[in-house]
């Protein structure tokens, strides 16, 4: 009877060997031939469709990032109307196109149409300035760095936005970060490798897991358009402002070197500075990258489908993946891990919502100074420490990880504003005191988007109208009808 008994057992146990066996070497064999190419990539090609023929895994994954389901504590992969949640951001804005239009980004999919619904589009950088630059195409498609080849890195930068509307047509994909030979990871944006030889480095000497970041630095920092470069003159070149260092303060005595402000705000009369999105700026300054996490760690984590283990390119927020993305370091709880981030995301929403409202106080009051008939000697002080309040808090802020990729450095540059701040509004009492105006300064009601754009001159039902007139000039009807082109390049199939 035991004899029997341990046969049966080793029976058992045989064949299980023998599946888990048949298991491993299916799985290998599917290896082997899973990314067998279908068809020849060649030069810059933007299209992902055909990058996903050899690679479909990746290219399934890439196209979730069009789903726009994720809610956060702060931040959402869907539409969110920014200046209706925070209504004094339209005084902070004041003259320049975020106080039309802003709203919460969307995946990657949704690059090149959230351009185009933008009111910003085709709205003067600055006064004088015209229509906006082609440079502002420069992160949303890989049709970019198409161009570029094609054309020259200065000479795209001379164009308008306008001059691309039929070709910039394939949102951020493949082609931006990948070669397509060699599917390493490149850098295909000139800024990003000007901006290390600025600071004396070598971008070529990067690990491959810093240039798991490296790629998504190409987009997600601070930047401005250089118009003086000798020799490149009329070109909106793009310079990321790192020659000085990443920090707040080495970026505002940079633009304070070269006097260069984006717009002068049309209540204060201060130089303002608008920050972009300095994520890797902010990501640098956090535990996580000092840890040796990379972007792609957490936002495009390894998975695996049919015994294959690749790159997650489903591009969003951890918290909608947290299983791959921090359990593969951390072992709290779900739900433990979400909280902290959303504790770090209140305390830190709780201070800049204080701040930006009394920033946008500051810009009203200074106006009334200057009706009062201050001079422009004792408005010098007063309008750098808005200029640079307001600095602060928009680089705090326009990164949207800030709160947790680097919330104690972030923390640092809200209290940093709150001061500068409010020694602005002190020196502005002081003014307006001397002016026998001994009273509060009247302010408009601070609830309503719609009632601060009239209060500083917007007609936004214009505005939209002429959006769309613009519109029609730059966009074929092709693509504002939802339609695909056949592209003239072929598709070169491998046997």
């Amino acid at each position: 009877m035991k004899n029997w008994v341990l046969f049966i057992i080793t029976a058992i146990v045989v064949f299980l060997l023998g599946m888990l066996s048949y298991s491993i070497m299916d799985r290998k064999t599917e290896a082997r031939f899973a990314y067998q190419p279908k068809v020849l990539l060649e030069g810059i090609e933007p299209r992902d469709s055909v990058w996903g023929l050899n690679y479909p895994r990746q290219y399934q994954s890439y196209m979730k990032t069009a789903d726009t389901t994720f809610r956060g504590y702060v931040s959402t992969s869907g539409f969110k109307d920014a200046l209706k949640d925070q209504p004094e951001l339209v005084i902070i804005w004041a003259g320049y196109a975020f106080s039309k239009d802003y709203n919460q980004p969307r995946g990657h999919a949704h690059a090149v149409t959230d351009v185009h619904n933008s009111l910003r589009i085709g709205a003067p950088m600055k006064a004088g300035d015209g229509v906006m630059p082609s440079t502002c195409w420069t992160c949303k498609s890989p049709d970019v760095p198409r161009l570029m080849s094609e054309m020259g890195v200065t000479e795209y930068y001379s164009k308008k936005l306008s001059d691309f509307g039929s070709e910039v047509i394939n949102p951020i994909g493949c082609a931006d970060c990948h070669d397509s030979k060699t599917m390493n990871l490149t850098i295909t944006r000139p800024a990003l490798i000007e901006a290390f030889e600025a600071m004396g480095k070598d971008i070529s000497k990067a690990s491959h897991q810093e240039m798991r970041s490296l790629v998504c630095a190409q987009c997600h920092v601070e930047y401005y358009f250089n118009k003086n470069i000798p020799g490149k003159e009329g070109a909106a070149y793009l310079v990321f402002p790192w020659k000085e260092g990443m920090t707040v303060e080495d970026m505002e005595r940079y633009y304070d070197n070269i006097d260069f402000a984006d717009w002068v705000h049309p209540i204060s009369k201060a130089k303002m500075l608008k920050a972009q999105h300095p994520d890797y700026e902010l990501y640098m300054m956090g535990v996580h990258a000092k840890r040796g996490v990379s972007c792609a760690d957490c936002h495009m984590p390894y998975k695996s489908e049919g015994g294959q283990k690749f790159t997650d390119h489903h591009i969003g927020s951890p918290l909608a993946n947290v299983e791959n993305s921090c359990f593969v370091c951390h072992r709290e709880k779900k739900e433990s891990l979400i909280n902290d981030v959303y504790e770090r995301q209140q305390k830190i929403k709780e201070g800049s919502s204080k701040l930006q409202k009394l920033i946008a106080m500051a810009h009203i009051e200074a106006a009334k100074a200057w009706e009062l008939g201050v001079t422009e000697a004792q408005m010098k002080d007063v309008l750098t420490l808005i200029r640079h309040a307001q600095w602060r808090w928009d680089f705090s802020v326009a990164s949207h990880g800030a709160a947790f990729h680097a919330p104690l450095e972030t923390s640092r540059m809200i209290t940093s504003a709150t001061d500068k701040i409010q020694e602005a509004r002190l020196k502005l009492a002081r003014l307006l005191a001397s002016k026998n105006f001994n009273q509060p300064v009247p302010m408009p009601d601070f609830t309503s988007k719609d009632a601060l754009q009239k209060y500083i001159g917007l007609d936004i039902p214009k505005e939209k109208a002429e959006k769309q007139v613009y519109l029609s000039q730059i966009v074929p009807q092709w693509i504002r009808d939802g339609k695909a082109r056949e592209s003239k390049k072929k598709i070169t199939k491998v046997n």
